[in-house]
C-alpha cells in the first residue's frame, strides 16, 4: 500500500488495495488536480462517506487552492448534514462551519464558497456569527458581486426584524436607494417612525425616484402624513432630527388644495394625540376660516364638532364618577360649563362659517351677500358693516347677481330706520357705481325716485329723475357702446324714460308731461308704446288732433309689422271722431300704400266698412274688389266671399257673377271648387239651370270622382231635380272623361301609386307593384281588366283609355 510523503502516514482503514493505481497516480502528479478528481470519482461510485471525506480531505490539503476540490468537498459535508437538527447536532454544523472557514482563508475571493457558507450559516440559530459573515463577505468580495450576498442578507435581516434588521438596512440603502420603501415598510413595523418619516422626506424630495410599486409623489406623500398623524405621539420632532410635522402638513395644505379639508383635520389630530387640544382648536378655527369649498368646511367642522363632544364627553363622566363619590370640585364644573358654552358657539356659527366658504369662493357673488344680511336678522350694527362690507369686495363690474339691488337694500335699511338722510347719501353713491350694464344704472335711479315716492317726496322724486335722465340737447351716444360708462349711455334707457314720464304725468301739469315725451321722441328712443301712451294721454285730455300728429310721427318711426298696430288704432280713432270723410280715405290709402299682403286684409275691411257707412256703396266695392288682390293667399277666398255677400246685399244677386268668375279664376283648384258650387246654387236660385250646369262642368275638371265624391253627387242630385236623361248622360261622360283624365296623369299616377304602396298591410314592394298594374291596365284593350296574380292590382280601377263611344253609356252604372 502507497503512502504519500505530504500528509504523513496513511490510515490504513480508509486505503484498500484498490486504491494503488489511484494512489500512484497522485504520487506522479502530485501537482494535478485530475488525478484527485478520479480518486473521489471512484470513491464516490464505491467507496463509504467516510472513505470519500478522507480522500477530499486530502485533496484540499494537497491542493488548497483548487475551487473545485473545495467545492466538492463543501457540497459533499453540507449535504451530510442536511437532514440534521443544527440545534442537537450543533457540534456537526460547528465542523462544517470551521471547514468553510479553512476554505475562505484563501478562496475568499470566491462568491459562490460564500453563497455556500452564509446559506448554511442562516439554517443555524447563530445571529450574531451569520451577521458578522455576512459583513466579511461584503468585505472581501468586489462591489459588483455584494448583489449575490444581498440577496441572502436581505431575508435573513427582514427574518432577525428589530434593531439588527434595520442597521443591516441602513447599509443595503447605500448602495440601493431605489429599495426605501420596503426600508420604510420595516422601519414602521419595527416602530422606528420618526427615522421612517425622515426616510420618507429623503424620498419625496429625491426628484429622480421612481416607485417600485408604482405610487406617485402624493400617494407617498400621504402615507407619509397618515403615519405622521396616526403615530404622533411616538414621532420625535426636534431640532436635532429636522422634523417639523405641522410645517409638512401646510406645505401639503398649499400645493394640494383639492386634499385641504383633509390636511387640515389631520393636522388637528396630530396635535389631538399629541395632547395639546389648545393647539389642535386653533388648527380647527384656522381650517374653517380658510377652505375654499363646502365638502373641506363640512369635512374640518365635524372633525371639530366631534372633537369638541368627545371632550365635554370626557368631563361629564368624570363630573358623574365625582358625584357618585360624593366629591365636588367647582373649577371642573366651571370647565364643564365652559366647553359646553364654546360648543353651542360653534354650532351657532355654522351658517355664518358656511357663508364665509362662498363668500371666499366667490367675493361678487351678490345673492351669498344677501344671505348674509339674512343671517344677521336684527343686529342692526352687524348689518351695516355687512352691507359696508359687500359694497367693498364686489367688483361692479364681475357681480354676480342684482348689484344695484344690494344697495336697494343697503338704502332701505336705513329708510326703515327712520333715517332718510344717510338712505340718500347711500343712493347718491350708488348712482355713480360703475355697473356692469345701463339697466342696473337704471333701476338704480328709479330705486331712488321710489324711495322718494314712499316717503311723499314727489317734488324730490321727480328732481331725482330729471338729473337721471340729463343729456344734451342733441345726443350721438349709442346705447349699446360698451366702450362708455353707463352714466354716460344711462339718458337713453327707455326703461328710465318711461318711469320719469309716468311720474310726471301722475303729478306735474300736461305742458310738463308733453315736454318729457317731446325729449323722448328727439332722443330717437320712443317705442311703439311710448307711441300709444302719448297719444291716449292728449286724447284723454281732448287734444284729439295732437293725439292723431302723435300717430303719425309714430308711423314715420316705425315700419310694418309695427306699423300696423300704430294703423289700427290711428284709424280706429279717426273713424270714431267722424272726421272729415276725404281725410279719412287719404288716411286709409296711405296705411294700404305699401301695406304687406299678410296685414292687408284688416285695413281694407275697414276702409270698406267706412265707405258703407259715410261714403258711397259703388266706393266700397271697389275697395273690396281691391283688397282680393292685395290680401295674402290664405285669406284671399275668404275675401273673395266678404266681396260676394257685400255685393249681393247691395246690388243683388246678378252682380255677383263677375265676382265670382274672376274668384274662379284666381284661387286654387280646391278653394276654386267650393267656389264654383256656391256660384252654382246661386245661379240655381235665380233660374238659370243652364248656367249653373255650366258652372258645374267647369268645376268638373278640379275634382277626380274617386276623392272629391261630393262634388259628383251634388251635380248628379242637381240633373235628377232639373235635368233630362241627355243631360243626365253628359253628366257621366263627362265623369268618365275626368277619371280617365286624371288616371292618365303621370303625376297623379305615381301618387296614387305610393298611396296604395304605403297603406296598412303592403310590402315594401307596393309602390312598384302598384305601378306595374296600371301599366298594365293602361295597354289592356277596353273593357278588359289585365291579369295579375296580386288582388291589389285586381282591385284598381279600371277605366278605358279610349272612348270609342262615349254617348253609349249605360244608365244603370
Amino acid at each position: 500500500m502507497a503512502t504519500n510523503g505530504a500528509h504523513g502516514c496513511l490510515n490504513l482503514h480508509l486505503v484498500s488495495d484498490e486504491d494503488s493505481v489511484y494512489e500512484q497516480d497522485i504520487l506522479r502528479e502530485p501537482g494535478s488536480v485530475r488525478p484527485w478528481l478520479a480518486y473521489i470519482d471512484f470513491k464516490t461510485r464505491h467507496g463509504a462517506p467516510i472513505e470519500q471525506a478522507f480522500v477530499m480531505e486530502r485533496a484540499c490539503k494537497q491542493l488548497p487552492r483548487s475551487y473545485k476540490l473545495w467545492k466538492m468537498y463543501l457540497t459533499f459535508r453540507v449535504k451530510h448534514v442536511a437532514n440534521l437538527n443544527p440545534a442537537i447536532f450543533s457540534v456537526e454544523y460547528r465542523k462544517v462551519n470551521a471547514l468553510f472557514e479553512r476554505a475562505l482563508i484563501l478562496l475568499n475571493k470566491m462568491p459562490r464558497i460564500w453563497e455556500m457558507y452564509l446559506k448554511f450559516l442562516t439554517q443555524q440559530p447563530l445571529v450574531t456569527t451569520v451577521r458578522r459573515t455576512f459583513d466579511r463577505a461584503l468585505r472581501a468580495l468586489p462591489i459588483t458581486q455584494h448583489n449575490r450576498i444581498w440577496s441572502l442578507y436581505r431575508p435573513f435581516a427582514n427574518s432577525a426584524a428589530g434593531e439588527t434588521a434595520v442597521k443591516i438596512w441602513r447599509r443595503y440603502m447605500q448602495v440601493h436607494p431605489e429599495d426605501a420603501e420596503d426600508f420604510i415598510e420595516l422601519l414602521i413595523e419595527s416602530g422606528a417612525y420618526t427615522e421612517a418619516a425622515l426616510r420618507y422626506i429623503k424620498v419625496l424630495n429625491t426628484m429622480k425616484f421612481a416607485s417600485k410599486h408604482g405610487k406617485g409623489h402624493y400617494e407617498l406623500w400621504s402615507e407619509m402624513v397618515d403615519m405622521l398623524v396616526e403615530h404622533a405621539s411616538e414621532i420625535e420632532t426636534s431640532f436635532d432630527t429636522g422634523l417639523d410635522v405641522e410645517r409638512i402638513i401646510r406645505s401639503g395644505i398649499q400645493r394640494f388644495a383639492d386634499q385641504r379639508g383633509k390636511l387640515w383635520a389631520g393636522l388637528a389630530t396630530y396635535w389631538i394625540r399629541k395632547g395639546n387640544f389648545e393647539r389642535a382648536r386653533d388648527i380647527f378655527e384656522e381650517g374653517i376660516t380658510t377652505v375654499m369649498t363646502v365638502r373641506d368646511f363640512t369635512l374640518i367642522f365635524d372633525s371639530y364638532a366631534e372633537f369638541e363632544e368627545s371632550i365635554i364627553g370626557t368631563l361629564m363622566e368624570v363630573a358623574s364618577s365625582r358625584t357618585v363619590e360624593g366629591i365636588t370640585d367647582d373649577d371642573a364644573d366651571f370647565e364643564l360649563d365652559i366647553r359646553m358654552m364654546r360648543f353651542e358657539h360653534l354650532m351657532d356659527r355654522r351658517p355664518f362659517l358656511l357663508n364665509d366658504v362662498l363668500l371666499r369662493q366667490n367675493p361678487n357673488n351678490v345673492a351669498e351677500w344677501e344671505k348674509r344680511v339674512a343671517l344677521w336678522g336684527d343686529n342692526k350694527r352687524e348689518v351695516a358693516q355687512t352691507y359696508t362690507d359687500a359694497i367693498g369686495a364686489i367688483h361692479p363690474k364681475r357681480a354676480t347677481g342684482s348689484f344695484h339691488q344690494l344697495w336697494a337694500s343697503y338704502a332701505k335699511f336705513y329708510e326703515r330706520g327712520g333715517d332718510l338722510r344717510n338712505a340718500r347719501i347711500i343712493m347718491e353713491k350708488a348712482v355713480k357705481v360703475p355697473f356692469k350694464s345701463v339697466a342696473e344704472l337704471a333701476d338704480m335711479w328709479i330705486e331712488w325716485a321710489e324711495m322718494e315716492l314712499r316717503n311723499d317726496n314727489f317734488d324730490d322724486a321727480v328732481r331725482i329723475m330729471a338729473k337721471a335722465v340729463q343729456a344734451p340737447k342733441r345726443s350721438t351716444v349709442d346705447y349699446f357702446d360698451e366702450t362708455l360708462s353707463p352714466q354716460q349711455r344711462v339718458h337713453k334707457s327707455w326703461k328710465l324714460w318711461s318711469f320719469y314720464v309716468d311720474l310726471v304725468e301722475s303729478v306735474s301739469t300736461l305742458e310738463e308731461t308733453k315736454k318729457v315725451y317731446e325729449r323722448i321722441f328727439e332722443l330717437r328712443i320712443a317705442t311703439p308704446q311710448t307711441v300709444v301712451n302719448y297719444a291716449n294721454l292728449l286724447e284723454e285730455q281732448k287734444y284729439y288732433e295732437e293725439s292723431f300728429k302723435i300717430y303719425e310721427r309714430g308711423l314715420d318711426l316705425f315700419s310694418y309689422p309695427v306699423a300696423f298696430e300704430l294703423w289700427n288704432l290711428y284709424l280706429t280713432k279717426a273713424v270714431d271722431r267722424k272726421i272729415g270723410i276725404e281725410r279719412l280715405r287719404d288716411l286709409f290709402e296711405q296705411a294700404v300704400e305699401d301695406c304687406p299682403p299678410k296685414f292687408a286684409k284688416i285695413i281694407y275691411l275697414m276702409y270698406g266698412n267706412l265707405e258703407e257707412e259715410r261714403g258711397l256703396a259703388r266706393h266700397a266695392m271697389r275697395i273690396y274688389e281691391r283688397a282680393t288682390r292685395a290680401v295674402a293667399d290664405e285669406d284671399r277666398a275668404d275675401m273673395f266671399n266678404f266681396y260676394i255677400t257685400k255685393s249681393a246685399s247691395n246690388f243683388g244677386l246678378p252682380s255677383t257673377r263677375p265676382i265670382y268668375e274672376r274668384a274662379i279664376t284666381a284661387l286654387p283648384d280646391a278653394e276654386a271648387k267650393e267656389m264654383c258650387l256656391k256660384f252654382a246654387d246661386m245661379e240655381k236660385r235665380l233660374g238659370e239651370i243652364d248656367r249653373a250646369r255650366a258652372i258645374y262642368g267647369h268645376a268638373s275638371q278640379f275634382c277626380d270622382p274617386r276623392t272629391n265624391p261630393d262634388f259628383w253627387s251634388r251635380w248628379e242630385q242637381f240633373e235628377v231635380q232639373h235635368g233630362n236623361e241627355d243631360t243626365y248622360k253628359e253628366m257621366l261622360r263627362v265623369k268618365r272623361s275626368v277619371q280617365a283624365q286624371y288616371n292618365t296623369d303621370v303625376n297623379f299616377i305615381a301618387s296614387q301609386a305610393v298611396a296604395r304602396g304605403t297603406r296598412p298591410g303592403g310590402s315594401d314592394n307596393g309602390s312598384a307593384d302598384a305601378m306595374s298594374a296600371l301599366d298594365r291596365q293602361i295597354r289592356a284593350p277596353e273593357g278588359f281588366v289585365a291579369a295579375s296574380t296580386d288582388s291589389r292590382s285586381a282591385s284598381l280601377p279600371v277605366a278605358p283609355v279610349h272612348a270609342t263611344n262615349p254617348d253609349a253609356i249605360d244608365l244603370d252604372e
